[in-house]
């Protein structure tokens, strides 16, 4: 039996294979790259699917599970490709999705555009009132839900074509009976619309942010669960019955079911493979601090790990294409910063690199494609970094002549610069580019990267992990085994995951027993639902794993920050234990706490998870020494970031064994990526496969 990672990315998509056995010898692991097909991705994962198979020689049928990591979600935001939606909402409150929080994105600018407005994800038009209301605190009806008016709503959607409708009214978090039956009439009377209610998709309070992540479910939901559909059938098609799991937002896996039905979760689906791969491979080799930097063909996404936790974001923080997205994301920045971004001189007469990408159609000039413009990637074919023989282990043919004319045409006429020092110019201003985003993930959220190693990975990071982790002053650069496939890597490494709310208001500190008692009975129906969702998925109870958190603030405050509860019930004695956790987590995001300040509980949440078999990468065969020479290939000259020119000799991944190192300037070759390994640096194999490279210290 065998398990297959696939993640669809900007240029390639990407694949790891495990078969049955890897860790003890008794199995093996294949990594495999396949151009993405922007117009159809299904077609590129399928393909990737059918060569790796036969690479591996493992037949269709033996297949077992599928973890996929996709962009289909993102690249329809992005695009705003979606559905017509239609909105059911409570009388008097039709414009929410229009005025939102009366917030300028950018104060003191008279050009800002506000996304929301610009471009809403439900037209006016069809957002339609119905008269109903709703009271807090306890959720009580005080106006019934005007049926008629709610199946009229439905036949003039119906009638207009809209395909996807959602229903949001004011306070469903506190009483969704209202909600559940206009959704009943509303498949009624078009069954075949995409339907859904915004206490299903996010059961939390402000009704802002609970309308847009509503909207959005619907606005991608009908092209995502489309796309996944449609690629289980090709797969069964193929001959391949395998489970398909998503890899979502959060960093864990969802069903294909739950995934269609919540596309909310799975907009962040690659990026978060990433993040889960880079922790990996830096618990590997033991290290618990990392910053882990992804650098593909299009983009660069960036995170910091903490000792060794994946941090969430905050929720007033997440947010996609400009719309808040009340649904759990790593917290992770992207910038338009890859091995396709353009360079070029704009208008004003300045240097630029990116955020526009070649993309795969046409690519780098160096493909051949029809590419014209100078990227990243003709800049390091220049500066003699990516070897055409050797490039994706020789399945991509590169021309050196068209990346030079390239930069040539666009960049040293305009810049009075020679060829080599355009190509280094584009390097610079990248890495300047990626340096700083790095800096605002971490130095300006009270992490000190000295204290941290950055993990390179993607097909263009390991190029760049040097120069990136010189200039923020990380401690050392990791490159996991796999470096090109990292984010398919992290989809075989991550476990399933759910997650339940509810909104609560109670004063935590205040909290009288019948408080405490409502916060128990709301959060064990919580934990019923997140048994019931792993238990449909086939997992045991034993094999369950809960995690009870209770989303605070100081009361006063705006938005709120996760503590964890205690186990068992919440009691009057253990609520210490809740309030510890969330000072704790204050402390850690603004430098300080306020213990002696009254905290509300805002929403509780159930995190439910469960392994699905993590990835076991074999152990490198054990070695020793400095420049193995059977792991030589060749040398030639390759200019480095000082600028200076080197007969750099190439070693062969394949052929370095745990213990060996390698002094600089060198370059290490693979199918999926190459590392650089500057003068005044070494790499060293670990035992469990990474690259650590380090900066020899000066004697």
């Amino acid at each position: 039996m065998a398990r297959i990672g696939v993640d669809v990315g900007g240029t390639f998509t990407d694949l790891i294979l495990e078969t049955d056995g890897a860790a003890n010898g008794g199995g093996r692991v294949f990594v495999h790259k396949v151009p993405s097909t922007p117009e159809d991705q299904s077609r590129g994962v399928i393909q990737g699917v059918l060569e790796i198979c036969a690479e591996a020689g493992v037949g269709l049928g033996d297949i077992e599970q599928i973890v996929h990591g996709t962009t289909i979600a993102t690249n329809t935001v992005i695009e705003y490709s979606g559905a017509e939606v239609g909105m059911l909402t409570t009388r008097g409150f039709r414009d929410i999705l229009h005025m939102a929080r009366h917030k300028r994105p950018h104060n003191f600018s008279v050009q800002f555009d506000v996304p929301w407005q610009s471009r809403p994800l439900v037209k006016r038009r069809n957002r339609i009132p119905i008269t109903e209301r709703i009271l807090p605190p306890d959720g009580r009806i005080e106006v019934a839900l005007d049926e008629d008016e709610v199946r009229a709503a439905a036949e003039l959607l119906k009638s207009r074509e809209v395909g996807s409708v959602i229903v949001c009214f004011l306070f469903a978090f506190l009483n969704d009976a209202h909600e559940l039956r206009a959704k009943e009439i509303v498949k009624e009377v078009v069954p075949d619309a995409y339907v859904g209610c915004s206490s299903e998709v996010v059961d939390v309070i402000r009704e802002y942010e609970r309308f847009s992540t509503a909207a959005m479910n619907a606005f991608i939901g009908p092209r995502t669960s489309y796309y996944l559909n449609n690629l289980a059938t090709a797969l069964q098609e193929n001959g391949v019955d395998a489970q398909i799991r998503v890899m979502q937002s959060n960093g864990g896996v969802t069903t294909l079911a739950g995934a269609a039905e919540r596309p909310v979760t799975i907009l962040m689906s690659g990026p978060a493979g990433g993040v889960v791969g880079g922790q990996w491979a830096g618990d590997m080799s033991g290290v618990r601090n990392l910053i882990t930097v992804d650098i593909g063909g299009t983009s660069a996404d960036i995170s910091v790990v903490p000792d060794g936790k994946v941090r969430i974001m905050n929720p007033r923080d997440t947010q996609v294409g400009g719309y808040p997205i009340l649904a759990p994301m790593i917290d992770l920045s992207t910038i338009g910063a890859g091995g396709g971004s353009i360079a070029y001189v704009d208008d004003g007469g300045a240097f630029r690199v990116g955020p526009r990408s070649a993309g795969a159609e046409p690519g780098p000039a160096c493909y051949g494609r029809g590419g014209t413009e100078p990227t990243v990637t003709d800049a390091q074919v220049v500066l003699g970094r990516l070897d055409p023989e050797q490039f994706l282990g020789g399945g991509l043919e590169i021309d050196p002549a068209r990346s030079r004319k390239a930069l040539e045409d666009n960049l040293c006429g305009r810049l009075d610069m020679s060829l080599e020092e355009a190509a280094l110019g584009v390097i610079r201003v990248i890495n300047s580019n990626m340096s700083l985003a790095i800096r605002a993930n971490s130095v300006a959220k009270g992490v000190d990267p000295r204290d941290y190693a950055l993990v390179a990975f993607g097909g263009a990071g390991p190029l760049h992990g040097t120069a990136l982790a010189r200039s923020v002053f990380a401690r050392e650069v990791i490159v996991p085994p796999a470096p090109g496939i990292n984010a398919a890597t992290g989809l075989l490494a991550t476990d399933m995951s759910y997650e339940f709310t509810r909104s609560v208001l109670c004063v935590l500190t205040q909290a009288s027993q019948d408080e405490i008692d409502t916060l128990n009975e709301q959060t064990d129906a919580l934990v019923r639902r997140a048994q019931e969702a792993l238990a449909a998925d086939g997992v045991a109870p034993e094999h369950q794993r809960l995690v009870k958190i209770a989303e605070c603030r100081y009361q006063g405050q705006g938005f709120e920050l996760r503590g964890t509860m205690p186990d068992g019930p919440l009691t009057l004695d253990n609520r210490a234990e809740l309030l510890a956790s969330f000072h704790e987590r204050h402390r850690q995001d603004y430098g300080h706490a306020f213990e002696d300040q009254e905290v509300e509980v805002i929403t509780l949440r159930v995190v439910a998870s469960a392994g699905i078999g993590a990835l076991s990468w074999p152990e490198a065969p054990q070695g020793g020494g400095r420049n193995p020479e059977d792991a030589l290939l060749y040398r030639r000259a390759t200019t480095f970031d000082d600028g200076r020119t080197y007969e750099t000799p190439r070693f062969d991944r394949s052929k370095l064994k745990a213990g060996q190192h390698i002094d600089g300037p060198a370059i290490v070759i693979q199918t999926d990526s190459t590392t650089l390994v500057p003068p005044g640096y070494e790499a060293m194999v670990a035992p469990s496969g990474n690259l650590h490279v380090r900066e020899v210290a000066e004697s």
